[in-house]
């Protein structure tokens, strides 16, 4: 690690004084913290043959947090001093009014570390960064005469976050985030269709810029490309479909992990509402939210209140166990944080969000399972989708899909979009792959305003009944 690092109680604030205002805000509170935060991060993008984005960012600050029973009071500043901190402790306070409660237990402390405390930005020069985007321009070109855009894009960050509480309690966690995309246009016959390819997690740029990585990313994205260029017009209808391993897991995320978060479920918004202990999927399905997977992109040492993250059962064989909790809903709940309460800066409140959300494979082969459908829809990617909380229901586009007759693979179609509810979709599973794969490392989450970094992940699936909106006549 450099010696550039964040040190603000060495630099900018006294620890005693800020503990001490910290009390003040949060006496007769349940509980509260003072987040502080320094991230930088940098991002390039080289298309079509030039630098089409080079830019650095940097940002620093605090968020003082008061909670008394389901109100918090918040306030945050980018600048790292002890007036700051009271002028937000002022604000923070008004949560609080009379008082009378009484402080949630702290964190417990933990000494694992998942990722290491490296600054992604300094593995290669800018100059050097400039000229691998530069080869896999090239070398997109050079793989097909038929490729007229690529762009390619390089992102690197580093998330450097101390946690305070009320009873003296201190927690630190440096976090890196790197990620590189690869996307090309191909045109064949005066048509024109796109594949793109990704990973990434929290290590280096190094792994990731290397040819042995972004040779196979870009091939991967041409053959998509290629895949789309012979795709027909999906149908209409209600069909069994296959999920493909991995990424698809995405519709997992969607449909079911928002629905398990502990915010929407005591607050009764959730389509999960009042099932605790209750069959809400298929035997045989298990559904983890896990933030202790070393390297990966939605993992975290400790979240933002300074729980260790854990491994946490939400679905087992079927019958839901478990939500998402962070420290205040836990608490009115009567449950305990899973290490689930995140925010996207120190500009943002926490809440529980998800970390790496999966499903856990079964016994079938994957090629047992399309072997035995009959009729319907392979999906294997996914791009953007829609959720609605309070029921479950969700829509997804196909970014690559095939038409399955008989149990065998047909021609690729595209258009489709996968129409359904996750509580119907969970029950009407009929088989489970034993091919578990997590996504390549590329999630986001959007919750509130609040985009996290995630990672999805599941075997391949059949579900059966599900809508596919498509436009084949």
């Amino acid at each position: 690690m450099s010696e550039d690092r964040f040190a603000p109680f060495e630099t900018q604030l006294d620890e005693a004084a800020a503990l001490s205002v910290l009390r003040e805000a949060t006496e007769g509170a349940d509980d509260g913290e003072l987040f502080l935060e320094r991230r930088r991060s940098e991002a390039l993008v080289f298309d079509d043959g030039r630098v089409k984005t080079a830019s650095y960012d940097a940002s620093e600050g605090f968020g003082l947090r008061a909670v008394r029973g389901e109100v918090a009071g918040y306030a945050h500043s980018t600048e790292l001093s002890e007036s700051a901190l009271r002028r937000a402790a002022d604000t923070a306070r008004l949560a609080v009014g009379q008082g009378g409660g009484v402080m949630a237990p702290p964190p417990a402390g933990t000494n694992r570390h998942l990722y290491a405390a490296t600054d992604p930005m300094r593995d290669a020069s800018f100059a050097d960064k400039i000229d691998i985007l530069k080869e896999i321009d090239a070398y997109a070109r050079d793989l097909d005469p038929n490729v007229v855009q690529v762009s390619a894009s390089m992102a690197a960050s580093l998330q450097e976050v101390f946690i305070l509480r009320p009873e003296g309690g201190l927690a630190s966690d440096i976090r890196p985030m790197a990620r590189l995309n690869v996307s090309v246009i191909v045109e064949e016959n005066g048509q024109r269709e796109s594949g793109s390819s990704g990973s990434g997690g929290r290590y280096g740029l190094i792994g990731l810029i290397s040819a042995e990585n972004w040779k196979p990313a870009i091939r991967e994205a041409l053959r998509i490309a290629r895949v789309n260029l012979r795709a027909e017009a999906a149908p209409a209808g209600q069909f069994d479909v296959v999920l493909g391993p991995g990424w698809p897991g995405v519709l997992l995320h969607e449909a079911v992990g928002h629905g398990l978060e502990g915010d929407f479920n005591r607050k009764k918004s959730s389509a999960f509402s009042g099932l605790m202990g209750k069959q809400v999927a298929a035997k045989g399905v298990t559904v983890l939210d896990d933030g202790t997977i070393p390297d990966r992109r939605g993992s975290l040492t400790i979240d933002d209140e300074g729980t260790p993250s854990a491994k946490n059962v939400l679905i087992e064989d079927g019958v839901l166990v478990g939500f998402m909790q962070d420290r205040q809903n836990a608490r009115l709940m009567g449950a305990l944080p899973t290490g689930n309460g995140r925010r996207e800066s120190f500009a943002h409140v926490p809440m529980p969000r998800m970390t790496n959300t999966y499903m856990l494979g079964g016994d079938a082969s994957p090629a047992d399972i399309l072997a035995d459908l009959a009729d319907g829809i392979y999906a294997v990617g996914f791009g953007g989708g829609q959720v609605d909380i309070t029921n479950g229901k969700f829509v997804f586009n196909c970014t690559e899909a095939y038409r399955v007759k008989n149990g065998v693979v047909g021609a690729p179609v595209k258009g489709a979009t996968l129409i359904g509810d996750g509580p119907t979709a969970m029950r009407q599973i009929r088989a489970i792959g034993n091919d578990l794969a997590l996504d390549p490392g590329i999630g986001n989450c959007g919750k509130q305003g609040q985009w996290v970094p995630v990672g999805v992940g599941q075997p391949t699936l059949m579900i059966g009944g599900l809508t596919v909106g498509g436009s084949a006549t």
